[in-house]
């Protein structure tokens, strides 16, 4: 199975930038569609972005459009989520995920989850 570990979180000021990983520990991450999600005290877990097993296709919230980028390294067994501009609404728990058969939309089967990685941004 997929075991997930994101990284990269922190406290950065309004108008910032952060770039978040996911490493996976398994043995078939090229198989997979990844996806970033966020969830704020209070608040459901949201759909950030997705990226196809190739990277080829990839899906954003409307929220974050223009302002994160989402890319992966399939040598690396690694998915990136490069966030900038970033605004206080921002501040969540991000986690990183995969789907079998997906293409990195919000409506995939999202089926293995990372611990997550607390991203502040202060005003």
């Amino acid at each position: 199975q997929v075991q997930l570990a994101e990284s990269g979180g922190g406290l950065v000021q309004a108008g910032g930038s952060l770039r978040l990983s996911c490493a996976d520990s398994g043995r078939t991450f090229r198989e997979y569609a990844m996806g970033w999600f966020r969830q704020a005290p209070g608040k459901e877990r949201e759909f950030v972005g997705g990226i196809s097993w190739a990277g080829v296709r990839t899906y954003y919230a409307d929220s974050v459009k223009g302002r994160f980028t989402i890319s992966r390294d399939n040598v690396k067994s690694t998915v990136y989520l490069q966030m900038n501009s970033l605004k206080p609404e921002d501040t969540a728990v991000y986690y990183c995920a995969a789907a079998s058969y997906g293409s990195g939309t919000p409506r995939d089967e999202y089926r293995y989850w990372g611990q997550g990685t607390q991203v502040t941004v202060s005003s």
